[in-house]
């Protein structure tokens, strides 16, 4: 009877241990392995799921979204599991992406720490503040509306610190990323942060030296990187445009003309384009336009900076990306006539200094 008994206990005490090893066994699998499904090494796309976290939810219905999801498959067992790491009350608001099957407690590490999934913002030398609206309107999470709204908010830009009523020509070139839950003033604060940390020492007291202020020098610097596609033509291009200034010349400059009529330019300039009077429109102002007309690289503020000792006045450009440069009005008329058959294949917006002015957005500057 005694020996039946110790069986007994025996087998019980082992039929236990075999179900809490069981237990522990699928707590262990559940919280800590994952098990991705993979295709030739890698993550296949139907096995990658993308979760947000809005504001005000809580664990719960984060749990019931991962398992409707499948990156769970044990809605219960996710909630107890993250009341016992204090992850309840921690998880924060974003958009996520994950595995399906992806561990527990790798899913609550990840909500915890926040880290989120990130959307790319490339932001193109040249691009002005229009296409970088067109740019966050394509991810359909931002309101390109808004950032332009906030670009040329007043009592926005004063808190940024810039001294100019727009944000035009301040917000660096990178490529940015952002996460969903990102606000237009926390990307447009990024943008404007990086212009100020490529803003040199060295470029303040060049700006200085030339009696420039660095708004004046961003304007110019914003003409060249639209007059110029070529580096190594960006310091004579901007020679060209302190010459002109030098001797009280009108710019001439179609691209500043094609800025002030944004939004709603076309991409044809025409001649009456040219007649129209805007604050922008160096054929009918003197001197340079009241802003910056794009977002230029780095390279363009240097030649802003450190133009090219050259006697150039006048650029045309060749047709193949390149430009013909002049100092006499004779020599400007003569490239003009040789480079107009490739000027007819330039892009909507491209420039040349000057030319015919019976070409679309070509016109020759009067004969100083």
């Amino acid at each position: 009877m005694k020996r039946r008994r110790l069986i007994f206990e025996l087998v019980l005490f082992l039929s236990l241990l075999g179900l809490g090893l069981t237990v522990l066994t699928y707590f262990y699998v559940k919280v800590y392995t994952a098990r991705p499904k993979l295709k030739d090494g890698k993550v296949c796309q139907a096995e990658l799921a993308v979760i947000t976290v809005n504001p005000g939810e809580g664990l719960a219905t984060v749990a019931r979204r991962l398992k409707e999801q499948d990156v769970i498959t044990d809605e219960r067992l996710f909630m107890i599991v993250g009341r016992l790491m204090n992850a309840d009350t921690r998880i924060q608001v974003g958009e996520y992406e994950f595995m399906k099957g992806t561990p527990m407690r790798d899913v609550l590490s990840t909500l915890v720490l926040g880290k989120q999934k990130y959307y790319k913002l490339p932001l193109i030398p040249g691009f002005n503040i229009w296409q970088v609206a067109a740019q966050l309107n394509l991810n359909l999470i931002w309101s390109g509306s808004r950032f332009l709204s906030l670009c040329r908010d007043p009592v926005f830009i004063a808190k940024l610190g810039i001294p100019a009523d727009s944000l035009e020509g301040y917000l660096y070139p990178d490529t940015y990323q952002f996460r969903r839950f990102d606000s237009e003033e926390f990307i447009i604060r990024a943008m404007v942060r990086r212009f100020e940390e490529q803003w040199k020492p060295e470029y303040e007291k060049r700006a200085q030296e030339l009696s420039l202020s660095r708004h004046q020098v961003i304007t110019m610097a914003s003409i060249i990187e639209k007059e110029a596609g070529l580096r190594e033509e960006r310091p004579l291009v901007s020679a060209v445009i302190y010459n002109r200034l030098r001797k009280k010349m009108g710019l001439f400059m179609d691209p500043t003309v094609i800025y002030g009529l944004m939004p709603n330019f076309d991409g044809n300039l025409t001649k009456s384009d040219l007649a129209q009077w805007t604050p922008y429109n160096t054929y009918k102002i003197q001197g340079l336009p009241p802003g910056p007309i794009c977002s230029p690289s780095d390279s363009s503020i240097r030649a802003a900076l450190w133009p090219a000792d050259v006697s150039y006045l006048y650029f045309v450009a060749k047709g193949d990306g390149s430009h013909n440069f002049s100092s006499r009005y004779e020599d400007h008329l003569k490239a003009v006539a040789e480079y107009q058959e490739q000027l007819q294949l330039l892009e909507p917006g491209s420039t040349a200094e000057p030319a015919p002015a019976e070409s679309p957005g070509q016109t020759i500057s009067p004969e100083p």
